[in-house]
């Protein structure tokens, strides 16, 4: 039988959009082969032997001839081995082993493995998203993807487990009826949490501020010596932070459906983001990037928190690269061969002992670090980058009379539903602007919501002249103080509010370190 033209639809990842890709498949008469054309790598060239062996494997007949398959547009790199599932397909409607129509309003995404299988996938939230906005009605995935691909309204989402369950459905010989997911029971299943604020004995201090800082989204610095509980409070912070909304889920979903990081059969993100990277991390690694540029560490923490324990143990350009994503709240990765904007609205959280040793701040014992050494400590972090961490508390070491009388604190659930209520107050707020917490307030927003009485005006001041605060600084205490009102439920700034905000500026009263 002779051949025809086929013409298919697929997808190509750049960043984090999916492009249209059309996979036209013809054939000659000749000696058997095939090449790809259309600017593949390594892996969608190696599909030629897996699709090979799928077809004849699942029982069909390799077709005889010569086959081109050509994936447009030419001017977009193709990577990864999604084209395996189209091809095969191509090639069976070529040789008539397949009988299908209409097609044109279906995307074809899948791995095949030898024996037929059709594997899951990276990247298929943002390839079916962009399908979907592209008129595209049905999508064509693996068993294991169908649950990321349902997350896409408006999308037919068809799962199959190989080829040959693919070619009974596209014949008409099997039904598949279309996938979908229960978006709430995923979302209710997610927000339970195992670390609770109330296992944490004493430290009210910082408690209260790691409650602030929730509200309000803003960067956090706790400074205190080994064993004082600074990463024990990091790790129960995401069961304070209010849960993602749907547009926020779909967000970091897509940043771990392009990585590969969804585990198992997760197919939503419903929890806030914790990302904890070692501190000999790359700056290519917390930034993102590589020869093809990919997601780094402030990507992976859209959303949610970005925990640096050991903060001057990174090297230091590694904490410089910080200081665009915190201001902007995104990143963006240029190399030869793409350039990509990638999200990065994160709450950094870190942890550092006020000295090498990590003694300095002990009452029990003594730190024995020359001058020198405490000051080299030190200038791992500038002054810029400080300056972009709204809060600087202490966080002494309990003494043990206290560890064994302080009772426990309040549940994670309780303080919460607090934190809940003043980012409902900033939502309303900032309702139409692309903020959505005081952290990420712009100058002149900053300008109009953070109101101060005649007392607390006097007060942040006094707290200029005496601390020498920078101007980003002054914005910073301002926000953090319009985070301290919204817990109180007050619309006015008080003196007190400005006093406890103030309070939070640990390294402005101590001069930049503890060098002094």
């Amino acid at each position: 039988m002779p051949s025809v033209l086929i013409k298919l639809r697929s997808s190509a990842l750049h960043g984090l959009d999916g492009l249209q890709v059309e996979v036209e498949v013809d054939s000659i008469r000749g000696l058997p082969g095939q090449s790809i054309v259309g600017l593949p790598d390594a892996a969608v060239r190696e599909s030629r032997d897996r699709v090979k062996f799928a077809i004849t494997n699942s029982g069909f007949e390799f077709p005889a001839g010569y086959f081109t398959i050509n994936l447009a547009p030419g001017n977009i790199r193709k990577e990864g081995p999604l084209y395996d599932l189209p091809i095969a397909v191509g090639m069976l409607l070529s040789s008539g082993q397949i009988k299908a129509e209409n097609l044109h309003q279906t995307i074809i995404l899948g791995e095949l493995s030898l024996n037929g299988e059709v594997r899951p996938i990276n990247g298929v939230l943002p390839i079916c998203l962009s399908a979907r906005d592209a008129g595209i009605k049905r999508a064509l995935v693996a068993n294991d993807n169908a649950d990321e691909a349902a997350l896409v309204s408006d999308l037919e989402v068809i799962p199959v487990k190989d080829l040959l369950e693919a070619a009974e459905y596209l014949n008409g010989d099997r039904t598949i009826l279309p996938h979908a997911v229960d978006l709430k029971s995923i979302f209710d299943a997610g927000q339970e949490f195992d670390l609770d604020f109330a296992d944490v004995k004493g430290q009210q201090h910082a408690k209260r501020a790691l409650m602030i800082a929730a509200a309000g989204s803003h960067n956090i610095l706790m400074i205190g010596p080994p064993g004082s509980g600074k990463t024990m409070l990091a790790k129960r912070l995401p069961g304070i932070m209010p849960p993602l909304s749907m547009e926020e889920a779909l967000a970091v979903t897509k940043l771990y459906s392009v990585t590969g990081l969804l585990s198992g059969k997760a197919a939503l993100i419903t929890r806030r983001p914790f990302r904890s990277p070692h501190h000999t991390t790359s700056d290519i690694g917390i930034i993102g990037g590589g020869r093809l540029p990919r997601p780094g560490e402030v990507s992976l923490a859209h959303h949610g928190i970005l925990f640096l324990d050991e903060f001057p143990e990174f090297e230091r350009e590694v904490l410089e690269v910080l200081r665009q994503p915190l201001e902007d709240g995104k990143v963006t990765v240029s190399r030869a061969l793409a350039t990509f904007t990638y999200p990065a609205e994160f709450m950094l959280v870190a942890a550092m002992n006020p000295c090498p040793c990590g003694n300095y701040m002990d009452p029990v014992k003594n730190c024995l670090c020359p001058p020198h050494k405490l000051q080299r400590y030190w200038s791992k972090l500038s002054r810029p980058l400080l300056d972009r961490i709204d809060i600087q508390i202490e966080v002494p070491r309990l003494k043990n009379e206290e560890l064994i009388k302080q009772p426990s604190g309040e549940l994670s659930l309780v303080i919460r539903e607090r934190v809940i209520a003043a980012r409902e107050r900033q939502t309303a707020r900032l309702k139409g602007s692309s903020a959505h917490s005081n952290a990420r307030m712009t100058p002149k927003q900053t300008r109009e919501f953070c109101r101060l009485d005649e007392e607390a005006e006097a007060l942040l001041k006094t707290a200029i002249l005496h601390l020498k605060l920078s101007g980003r600084s002054y914005d910073r205490i301002l926000k953090v103080a319009r985070t301290i009102a919204d817990l109180e439920g007050s619309e006015i700034i008080s003196s007190a509010h400005v006093a406890e905000a103030t309070q939070y500026r640990s390294l402005d009263a101590k001069g930049g370190d503890y060098n002094v």
